[in-house]
């Protein structure tokens, strides 16, 4: 398991997260009203595009939702994300958790999005190949710029 491993409890849901990964895990009796038989829900960091979150209050549970690429989330606040398969509800008592494992989670999605992927990092070598190969760029700054790239 990950050394930057947090979890948090709500009421219909458990969250974990690891340096890549937020699992939302379902148990108990509530849990299985609103969200039946499902398992527990992988969502790697770098797909989830946003974090709705809404306070508890005395009266009314909060909740957080997980938006991302290919998702279909509840539009219609607390009432439909209780049946959401990416919101977990809280109780008061479990806002600080929430909010803590919230604050992580948005700056490893910083994080996971401001890296430069190895695509992007392949179509660069792939761009710098083309110019070495007319002549623009010689060897060794090609194979200095492509280590760099590759994090050699």
């Amino acid at each position: 398991m990950s050394m930057n491993f947090i979890e948090a409890q709500g009421h219909n849901g458990q969250l974990e997260l690891t340096d890549t990964v937020l699992r939302i895990k379902r148990k108990g009796i509530l849990a299985f009203v609103t969200q039946g038989l499902k398992g527990d829900k992988e969502i790697l960091i770098s797909q989830i595009s946003s974090v709705q979150f809404k306070k508890a209050t005395t009266f009314v549970n909060g909740y957080i939702q997980f938006a991302f690429l290919g998702g279909h989330e509840a539009k219609r606040g607390i009432v439909q994300g209780t049946y959401d398969e990416n919101t977990v509800l809280f109780r008061p008592s479990q806002q600080s958790a929430i909010e803590a494992l919230r604050d992580e989670l948005q700056r490893r999605m910083t994080a996971a999005h401001s890296k430069p992927s190895a695509v992007s990092s392949l179509d660069e070598i792939e761009k710098l190949a083309s110019l070495r190969d007319k002549g623009i760029v010689s060897e060794e700054e090609f194979q200095k710029k492509k280590k760099s790239l590759l994090g050699l």
